[in-house]
């Protein structure tokens, strides 16, 4: 009969605890109003004009998930997905993103009952003074028991459930960083890309103008020994030559540092430089760069919605330390069995059982309470503002970014006559020495103006392409619009180690054999060695 009555009740005291756990206290979370604008505030010189080389923007288009497509270079594709699979800070963001959701499901096992079984046995000995007989010499005995507890807390002014909705919102915080950490990462491999594209296109041309100028210097040597030229004009080109040489240097050191940039994108170790290497003729630039509009702009960009998760995790802590002072209820019940005998543990008369309830009301706590909840307005209005600051900074790097398209568009169209005009003279003057109406020097002059118009036109375009790809990133990168990262990276199994993974095991293992700790001082004898 009393177990019937004890489900009996405790059915009843759970269907009222579920009515009672309507109830959420604080305030509800509600989106930021995206800004109404119709435009970036960018100029109207967008459009391309006569002789003006410029994308075709388009307003309302949407970005494609894999948006470094549109440079169309199969080398950079294959790059991505290899810094896709292997970056470990993207592998570091996936398993924070992990961590986050995991306490988001852990925490809402506390909305439900908690079931507890034990089992203990205790020798003990009993002394006869317990019993008014202090020469009696008490007895000996063995006691079991086994019992099975239930709790509950009841949810009632909704403090378990914001937590749980407090967890959710950094939970979706670490996946919007993650989305930032593979927008930041695929874009730091295309500029790196097309950096190293730009830097050996600048060495060939500078090698080509070394090479023009140190021919006129052989030139101008041979017209000074039959007295056509004088000494000066010798020392003044070799002034000239060797600063173009000084030019080289440092152009090969960046080039060197974009391919080990490139190797630490995709996960590798310096001396592993990817096969791949790039020209400006393996990228091209994108006819049409779409243009998303500003009101979609919070939509889309990692940073603000992260920003916007961590706005709403702020506002769940409210409530939970505005349902703090309120009473907090809990439901408890138990059955136990306990005998001397293992044999007897489970005969009706060892049986026992209990059933409770417990409030908790909170009367004086010095101003924790309070002050605990002003502390939580006070971050949110710091969050708040932070998220503003994330906004205003995503338009003004829109803004930024179409100016730079702009300028780098006028920029490029007068390379492109300067190459243009160039190359021009240098073909009239080499067909004018063909016939002996020009000298020889006037053609190496014209070749060396050549090559430094080149020069111009080769860093024009790289920053045409990099203003581009800048515009996607600052656009949200599409991430929308392709499958979720969390299922497309895979960090890499125990037994698949990376070169430098064996590198360190190695070291710890031969410090270990050695009887040192890696962090203990080396003895003379090892610093000689």
């Amino acid at each position: 009969m009393m177990p019937n009555v004890f489900y009996k009740n405790a059915s009843i005291t759970l269907a009222v605890s579920l009515a009672l756990s309507g109830c959420m206290l604080g305030p509800d979370f509600k989106r930021p109003v995206a800004p109404k604008l119709l435009d970036y505030g960018q100029t109207k010189a967008s459009a391309p004009t006569e002789g003006r080389a410029s994308a075709t923007l388009l307003p309302g288009k949407d970005i494609p998930g894999l948006w470094w497509g549109l440079f169309r270079s199969p080398k950079l594709n294959a790059l991505i997905q290899q810094g896709l699979r292997h970056s470990p800070d993207l592998q570091a963001a996936q398993a924070a993103l992990a961590a986050t959701q995991e306490s988001a499901s852990a925490q809402k096992g506390a909305l439900f009952p908690s079931l507890d079984a034990s089992f203990t046995d205790n020798r003990q000995k009993t002394s006869g003074a317990l019993f008014g007989n202090p020469n009696f010499g008490g007895s000996l005995f063995t006691l079991y028991n086994a019992s099975v507890q239930v709790s509950y807390s009841l949810d009632v002014f909704g403090a378990i459930r914001r937590q749980i909705e407090s967890l959710n919102a950094q939970a979706e915080y670490q996946r919007f960083l993650l989305e930032g950490a593979f927008l930041a990462l695929a874009g730091n491999i295309v500029t790196t890309a097309i950096q190293e594209a730009s830097l050996r296109e600048q060495i060939t041309a500078t090698e080509a103008m070394i090479a023009s100028q140190t021919r006129q210097l052989e030139l101008i040597k041979q017209q000074v020994q039959v007295g056509s030229a004088s000494r000066s004009a010798v020392l003044a080109q070799q002034a000239a030559l060797a600063q173009t040489q000084t030019q080289l240097p440092p152009l090969q050191q960046q080039l060197a540092q974009s391919r080990h940039q490139l190797s630490l994108l995709v996960g590798d170790l310096p001396h592993h430089a990817p096969a791949a290497q790039f020209s400006l003729a393996d990228l091209h630039e994108p006819e049409q760069l779409p243009l998303s509009v500003p009101s979609q702009l919070v939509e889309h960009r990692p940073d603000i919605r992260a920003q916007e998760s961590m706005l709403h995790a702020s506002t769940a802590q409210i409530g939970v330390l505005t349902a703090s002072v309120f009473p907090s209820f809990a439901l408890t019940a138990s059955s136990s069995t306990i005998a001397t005998d293992a044999t007897n543990m489970f005969v009706p008369g060892s049986y026992i059982w209990s059933a409770g309830g417990k409030v908790l009301q909170p009367i004086f706590h010095g101003g924790q309470f309070t002050h605990a909840r002003s502390s939580a307005i006070a971050t949110y209005e710091q969050v708040a503002a932070q998220y503003q600051s994330t906004v205003l900074k995503a338009f003004h790097d829109v803004a930024d970014t179409l100016s730079a398209l702009d300028h780098d568009a006028a920029e490029l169209a007068a390379q492109n006559h300067a190459q243009q005009t160039a190359q021009e003279s240098l073909s009239l003057l080499q067909a004018q020495y063909g016939v002996g109406a020009a000298s020889y020097l006037q053609v190496l002059d014209a070749e060396r103006l050549y090559q430094q118009s080149l020069l111009g036109q080769i860093k024009a375009q790289a920053a045409r392409l990099a203003d581009s790809a800048a515009l996607l990133q600052a656009l949200g990168g599409g991430w929308w619009n392709r499958a979720d990262l969390s299922t497309t990276i895979k960090a890499p199994k125990a037994a698949e180690k990376t070169t430098l993974q064996q590198d360190i095991n190695c070291f710890i293992h031969a410090c270990i054999d050695q009887g040192n700790s890696i962090f203990a001082p080396a003895t003379q004898q090892e610093t000689n060695k």
